[in-house]
């Protein structure tokens, strides 16, 4: 790495006649790096971005008023003389959570540089090191990674309240405004632009996708969307019956099984098959059927069910067909004393007691958290020179109170804005990512919404699949990291007629 230094830039003028008011922080650096396709030179670039509202009273103007100061780190290649960095595509990334730091896609398989976290069996102890990303995505796109309020270094300006950020409309503002004002002072608005996220950040991003456009005019050549959900309603165990949740869960629940031996003899494309059947036929007609099963047809599923999931009979009698994935985790492999994790049900943890409901901490989190906070603290200031010295936030709680008034007394449902951008943008592209071990964002769910989305076959023809034999982060294990690191990459390249 290159020690060439900017001083950090202040591109806020000072407009409160004496009285300071928060300015752009970014620092700026210069790195090579040995890729595949050659070594690159690029700059880093650091920091944090004041953000302002416009302000009436009575309608009448008064100002630009500063309300956040949120995280950016940018990589943008050096060009040779003479080429138009308009020529170059532009991808923003943030993850999700909500309340999800963008560091996970950022240090894991997108950024220059990532985290040397291990094996799934067998992860790295610390102290944990960063190495090089030779498959890094800046072959082919510049790179903005976005920490969306309270995460990372982003915070409310003095005065300002984070809250007012915590839920769905206004974190869609706040990132498309940032996006805006980026490729405004960049000069990027003719670049081929791409949106990445992943989990919530996928909600996130067709979401921005559509204000984007509804509110600047502004359209994308691509939408990454890894682990995606995008209709809450089909994976979420707080309604009565849930029915559509266990349907979705279903096929997620047999490929964790089949990972924990469950399935001696098997391979895990034909348990999936048997359970996408099940889940398909049989066991939602039995779901629908309700107390009007006979005996025998009850049998007949809970006997499949037990063999797929690898619970009980009697567990599954008990909670009526209907397992809860929180409880699968415990339930699983709860004669060995373990749970499995929620985010990776590859990754197992020690139970804190033999009869918990549920876990006291999803394990696959824990094994991930240590190298990733550590990597990026040092990162920031070790690497990129960074002058913010807050605690980075990996996680935030604004999950804890996070506003869905938008969608009061409905489930939480924004395909419509994916059919939005797609009917009205015939070149948007859109690659979809799914883990088969995934118990955060089942892939059956994601496949549903996918069958379900109001679209012409020509435009389904441009949304590209992609599953993975690994859980809600396909990157964690370094074969499949460079498998979805180089398919990103392809997208784009293709996406954007490069």
């Amino acid at each position: 790495m290159s020690d060439d230094v900017t001083a950090p830039k202040d591109t806020t003028k000072d407009d409160t006649q004496g009285a300071p008011e928060p300015r752009d922080l970014l620092v700026e650096t210069h790195h090579t790096l040995a890729t595949d396709d050659g070594e690159l030179s690029y700059t880093a670039r650091t920091g944090r971005i004041v953000l302002r509202e416009e302000e009436f009273k009575d309608d009448v103007f008064e100002g630009w008023t500063p309300r956040a100061e949120l995280a950016v780190t940018s990589y943008t290649l050096d060009l040779p003389e003479g080429a138009d960095p308009k020529d170059r595509p532009v991808t923003f990334v943030f993850n999700g959570g909500p309340g999800s730091s963008s560091v996970w896609l950022h240090l894991g398989v997108l950024g220059p540089r990532i985290v040397d976290a291990g094996e799934v069996d067998e992860p790295t102890p610390p102290p944990y090191a960063l190495t090089d990303n030779p498959q890094t995505p800046l072959r082919a796109t510049d790179l903005v990674f976005i920490d969306p309020m309270s995460t990372g270094l982003s915070r409310a300006v003095k005065g300002g309240k984070a809250k007012d950020y915590h839920g769905f409309g206004k974190d869609v503002e706040q990132v498309s405004e940032l996006i805006r004002l980026w490729c405004t002072r960049e000069d990027r608005w003719m670049s081929p632009k791409f949106l990445c996220g992943e989990s919530y950040g996928t909600t996130r991003a067709v979401s921005v996708a559509e204000h984007l456009f509804s509110r600047f005019g502004m359209q994308l050549n691509g939408l990454v969307l890894i682990s995606s959900v995008l209709d809450f309603g089909t994976q979420d165990f707080r309604f009565l019956r849930h029915d559509e949740a266990c349907l979705s869960y279903l096929p997620t629940y047999a490929a964790i099984a089949h990972f924990h031996g469950k399935h001696p003899g098997r391979s895990l494309r034909e348990v999936l098959a048997d359970a996408e059947e099940l889940a398909a036929g049989a066991y939602r007609w039995a779901l629908g059927r309700g107390n009007r099963l006979t005996e025998e047809e009850r049998y007949d599923v809970l006997a499949q069910l037990s063999s797929l999931t690898g619970l009980s009979e009697d567990y599954l009698d008990r909670c009526d067909l209907r397992p809860e994935h929180w409880r699968f985790c415990t339930e699983l492999l709860r004669d060995e004393g373990r749970t499995v994790g929620r985010i990776d049900g590859r990754i197992t943890g020690v139970l804190h007691s033999g009869i918990a409901e549920g876990m006291d901490a999803d394990p696959s989190i824990d094994a991930i958290m240590g190298p990733y906070a550590a990597a990026i603290h040092h990162y920031l200031r070790g690497e990129l020179r960074s002058e913010l010295d807050l605690p980075y936030a990996v996680f935030s709680d604004a999950i804890e109170h996070w506003s869905y008034k938008e969608f009061e007394a409905r489930p939480i449902n924004v395909t419509d804005k994916l059919e939005r951008v797609m009917r009205a943008n015939p070149h948007l592209r859109v690659r979809i990512e799914y883990g088969y071990y995934d118990l955060a964002t089942p892939y059956g769910a994601a496949e549903d919404m996918v069958a379900h989305l109001r679209l012409p076959e020509q435009a389904l023809d441009r949304i590209e699949h992609a599953w993975f034999e690994t859980g809600h982060m396909p990157y964690v294990g370094a074969g499949t990291r460079v498998e979805e690191a180089e398919g990103i990459t392809d997208f784009v390249r293709r996406a954007s007629g490069r």
